[in-house]
């Protein structure tokens, strides 16, 4: 057997024996927005007990659900903004989901980039030289806009061969407003503490921003594509060149 197989047939285990047991354990029932309203004050008394540990199990929670596509990445940014505050959120899970995504990204290249390679051949290689090109502007408009669920990205791009480090950088910085908004949702939610809180001011901004942050950065988007265009259109003032 070698050694590239073989390292294949451990990831593939090993990945598999964490999803079981995942589920198996009965863990995806605790990322639910009903278990987090239900025990938002324990979660809050445990946080308070040992600060660093929480946090560090939260990061650590999240690299694996954001790494293995798991469910559950929604309410654990929402359930950080209601527990740690907005920028110990935000800094979590902008690192955490980012750390998690390029490790899916790297688990998909190692066990079908070679086999996609094979299939394709000159396909792929055609989608590698776009990639090469316009990659990092495509992989950053994927996660400013969410087209795509998280996952499929992830495992979309490991078929390319965008750079683990190209991609890491972009989806930093792509998927940081997003976090933002669903931190900063996740605030106002743990405030709610009786029916009137529901209508109140932060809230609705909130989940205002979550319906409108998507429109607003397709519009951006193609606003910077259609001036990109123009200016490659007009080239250079070339009026003096012509004897």
């Amino acid at each position: 057997m070698s050694s590239g197989l073989f390292r294949k047939i451990l990831l593939v285990s090993l990945a598999a024996a964490l999803v079981a047991a995942f589920f198996g354990l009965g863990l995806n029932q605790y990322l639910t927005l009903a278990f987090l309203k239900e025990s938002r004050e324990a979660l809050a008394t445990t946080q308070a007990a040992s600060p660093l540990g929480f946090a560090a199990g939260y990061f650590l929670l999240y690299v694996l659900v954001a790494a293995l596509s798991l469910p559950g990445a929604t309410v654990l940014t929402l359930g950080g903004g209601a527990l740690f505050g907005f920028w110990t959120t935000l800094a979590l899970v902008s690192f955490a989901s980012t750390i998690g995504a390029t490790l899916a990204c790297a688990l998909s290249r190692t066990l079908f980039r070679e086999v996609m390679t094979r299939r394709m051949g000159p396909r792929l290689a055609a989608i590698d030289d776009g990639i090469r090109r316009e990659g990092a502007f495509y992989l950053f408009t994927l996660r400013l806009i969410p087209l795509f669920p998280f996952f499929v990205v992830n495992a979309a791009m490991g078929l390319t061969a965008v750079p683990l480090s190209t991609f890491y950088l972009v989806s930093q910085i792509g998927m940081l407003p997003g976090t933002a908004v669903y931190v900063n949702a996740g605030t106002q939610l743990g405030r709610i503490d009786s029916l009137a809180g529901i209508v109140s001011p932060g809230l609705l901004a909130s989940f205002a921003l979550l319906g409108l942050f998507p429109l607003a950065a397709k519009w951006a988007v193609a606003g910077y594509r259609a001036r990109t265009v123009r200016n490659a259109r007009s080239g250079p003032n070339t009026k003096g060149d012509t004897p």
